[in-house]
């Protein structure tokens, strides 16, 4: 038992040493790049890397302009972080916007974070909310 768990530990080392990777845009999924010129076309990257955690594989895109894009190792987008600017229109879906200004008029979103159960979306109000995966308002946090 001893030996298994030292051989896995070394066999483990190793692939966690490269965990944290700086990359190109160009080698980014298609997905992403295809995003990145879609929604930040006029911004400039300051950096992108890749981050791998023992089973997934993940992207990170820093725009100049301080926004963050957090990619899946599919390329699909996992969480915009725009500060203090809006998130670029067609990012947020439009039920969720649409809440947004009904229960915050002229609030706009300034992050969104998606999962597999829900999606959060941060205000330029501090408040953030949480939605189903139908877009159905869960929670409401300042």
């Amino acid at each position: 038992m001893i030996l298994l768990s030292g051989a896995l530990m070394l066999a483990v080392l190793p692939a966690s040493a490269d965990n944290n990777r700086a990359v190109s845009v160009e080698q980014l999924p298609q997905k992403a790049r295809a995003f990145i010129s879609q929604y930040f076309s006029g911004e400039k990257v300051a950096y992108a890397k890749r981050e791998r955690e023992f089973m997934e594989t993940k992207y990170e895109v820093v725009f100049t302009g301080s926004a963050k894009v957090e990619f899946r190792g599919n390329g699909e987008w996992k969480e915009v972080d725009c500060r203090y600017a809006a998130v670029p229109a067609g990012i947020v879906p439009a039920p969720i916007n649409a809440k947004v200004q009904e229960l915050y008029p002229g609030a706009v979103v300034v992050g969104i974070d998606r999962d597999k159960r829900d999606t959060e979306v941060k205000l330029n109000n501090r408040m953030e909310l949480t939605f189903d995966r139908n877009y159905l308002l869960m929670d409401i946090d300042d």
